[in-house]
């Protein structure tokens, strides 16, 4: 990057330490929890809008990209600076945590931890639904940049429903305003609805307004035992059918639980083909009547065994072995690909035969876990990408698993966003004419393709490519 843009950008972020241009320092933002590596030019903490704002302006003067980025948890390449340029850092800014409990808001800065939200919510008896398995690390803004879900995603819902006001920056450097802290708000045009998962490509995030609901006064687990795995998906469409509607319905095929007994031996059936956990809450009477269904429905669905936690204890052992599965399958390869293929819940069972038909058609390790009261699987392709004719199959099984997922009714991403692993396959699910109405909007909000360029749409015979 050239000098004078460098002292530009030092001239609006007075305090220089916010502005990195060393090799060792840029490393350390060239990648996230995707495949690949792209090394910025340079990196910048902002701390307020105004800065972002004359950054903006600067961008769109000089033609550099400008990628912001949380903590870069993500899955899909999102925040990666494919094209070189300026990577914001967002995560120091942090300052702004206010619960509004009258209002039943929160107001927060782009940088705050969700889990920190969870945790301030709680102290007045709310609670902020949208739940990431990442939540402990990952930024709100890198959230709502790519409408996180989470479990709790199948009763209450993913990010966007829970957004109800935005500051943002725009790609051309204008501060503006969406929505308010009303929950009811027919204003002109959704742009908050349309911000929140544009993956960082049509707003930057400078505030969020969060809708708050009051904590349910209590829950109940389970966990159902499965010789087969395509009967676990008959029991999830059994038990939505059945008029339950839990909190969490979570899957683990057998891949998953023989990672998480090596990792950690917890006393896990290791010849068993599926696990499912199930929560329900709501009112105590009601929360014990569901559990004893829920029992029910899945021993009538082959369940060899169902285990109801009796104690706050035995709860936080059930969830703790789905939270092992994303450590523990990486200490058997160092590459792990992971995706979030969505299909219609009635599709469930299908979408299971279907993935373990492509597990055996290109001998590839894969792990099968994820939301799947919601239809949203992840199918995790544990390999090591040292070996290339490994990846090449790799490439074959993710194509095959797209090619699925849409023939069964489903999309390519139910909460990883597209960022740059799943743009080649983008016309696949919406045609041509469905993805040029989106660059469409995109042209409009960002005429010089500044802001985070490389994401979402493909460049001209793009092709996944994890081999070279």
């Amino acid at each position: 990057m050239e000098q004078r843009i460098i002292e530009a950008i030092k001239s609006i972020i007075k305090d220089n330490r916010r502005v990195m241009t060393e090799i060792t320092d840029l490393y350390s933002y060239s990648y996230d929890a995707s495949f690949g590596t792209y090394l910025p030019e340079m990196v910048v903490q902002p701390k307020t809008a105004i800065e972002i704002r004359e950054i903006m302006k600067l961008a769109n003067q000089e033609k550099f990209a400008v990628y912001p980025r949380g903590q870069s948890t993500g899955l899909s390449g999102g925040a990666l600076p494919v094209k070189g340029g300026v990577v914001l850092d967002l995560s120091k800014m942090n300052e702004t945590l206010i619960i509004d409990p009258e209002n039943l808001i929160a107001i927060v800065s782009p940088g705050v931890l969700t889990a920190d939200i969870h945790k301030e919510a709680e102290k007045y008896g709310l609670i902020y639904p949208p739940d990431p398995s990442s939540s402990q690390v990952s930024t709100i803004g890198g959230n709502l940049a790519e409408n996180s879900g989470g479990p709790k995603g199948l009763k209450y819902g993913v990010t966007k429903d829970y957004v109800i006001g935005l500051e943002v920056v725009t790609p051309e450097g204008e501060i503006i305003r969406t929505g308010g802290k009303t929950v009811k708000n027919v204003t002109g045009y959704d742009l908050t609805k349309l911000i929140v998962g544009s993956e960082g490509t049509l707003a930057i995030i400078t505030e969020a307004i969060l809708r708050l609901i009051p904590k349910p006064p209590a829950t109940k687990t389970a966990m159902a035992i499965f010789d087969d795995l395509v009967d676990s998906g008959k029991a999830i469409s059994q038990i939505l059918s059945n008029g339950i509607l839990p909190s969490k319905l979570e899957l683990m095929d057998q891949a998953s639980i023989h990672a998480v007994e090596s990792y950690e031996p917890i006393g896990l059936p290791m010849d068993a083909e599926a696990i499912l956990l199930i929560e329900v809450d709501g009112h105590p009477k009601a929360v014990e009547d569901e559990i004893i269904k829920v029992e029910a429905i899945a021993k009538n669905a082959n369940a060899r065994e169902v285990k109801v936690a009796k104690t706050k204890e035995e709860t936080e052992n059930l969830w703790q072995v789905r939270k092992l599965v994303s450590p523990a399958i990486v200490q058997i390869k160092p590459t792990k690909i992971s995706e979030d293929a969505t299909v219609p819940r009635s599709k469930i069972p299908e979408m299971m035969q279907k993935l373990k038909e492509i597990k055996e058609k290109y001998q590839i390790h894969l792990v099968v876990f994820g939301h799947a009261g919601d239809g949203n699987l992840h199918p995790n392709i544990i390999a090591d990408k040292r070996d290339k004719e490994e990846m090449k199959r790799v490439e074959q099984a993710v194509k095959e698993i797209f090619e699925a997922t849409i023939a069964l009714g489903g999309t390519l991403s139910g909460e990883h966003g597209i960022g740059t692993m799943k743009a080649p396959f983008m016309e696949m699910e919406l045609g041509p004419a469905g993805v040029d109405m989106m660059k469409r909007i995109k042209d409009a909000w960002d005429p010089n393709h500044v802001l985070n360029p490389g994401k979402i749409f493909p460049d001209s015979g793009q092709k996944l490519v994890l081999s070279e």
